[in-house]
């Protein structure tokens, strides 16, 4: 369901531009509103319709899983930490899921760094910032020529 932007509720807050992960969600310049430059290229992750405070984004469903005549609006409740679908069928028939947006704290995610050696093991997900998190204070070894085997690399 690629997203459009209904320009009167944008208030260029660019968080859609900064979440969408393929880049699509632009600015206009002219108009000064967000826009989706290529809705045939959208993931269709949604992420820009979450987090659009001011509920300016929707949904083209396809027809395949909305027919004609039907509507999708998409409201997010940050207060109720939740987001509500609701479907409109064009014989009148309503539907409506509602979904929690996070659960923790909205700015609540943050990196929590190892402060001791005894609290990390080979299978640490923290080993990924090697060295830092290993807390060698010096940086770990390089390979080289003499000490790899052949064809390992």
């Amino acid at each position: 369901m690629p997203t459009f932007v209904v320009e009167a509720r944008c208030k260029n807050n660019q968080k859609c531009v900064e979440i969408c992960p393929s880049d699509i969600m632009q600015m206009d310049p002219d108009i000064n509103k967000a826009y989706n430059v290529e809705p045939d290229m959208c993931w269709e992750c949604l992420s820009c319709v979450k987090a659009c405070p001011e509920r300016a984004i929707e949904v083209r469903p396809y027809a395949d899983i909305s027919p004609l005549g039907s509507e999708i609006s998409v409201v997010r409740d940050d207060k109720a930490n939740t987001i509500k679908w609701d479907i409109k069928y064009r014989d009148s028939r309503k539907k409506q899921f509602e979904f929690q947006i996070r659960t923790t704290p909205w700015d609540s995610i943050a990196v929590n760094p190892v402060t001791s050696k005894d609290n990390i093991s080979l299978d640490d997900q923290e080993l990924s910032r090697e060295p830092e998190m290993l807390l060698t204070g010096k940086e770990l070894p390089k390979p080289n020529a003499l000490n790899l085997k052949a064809g390992a690399v």
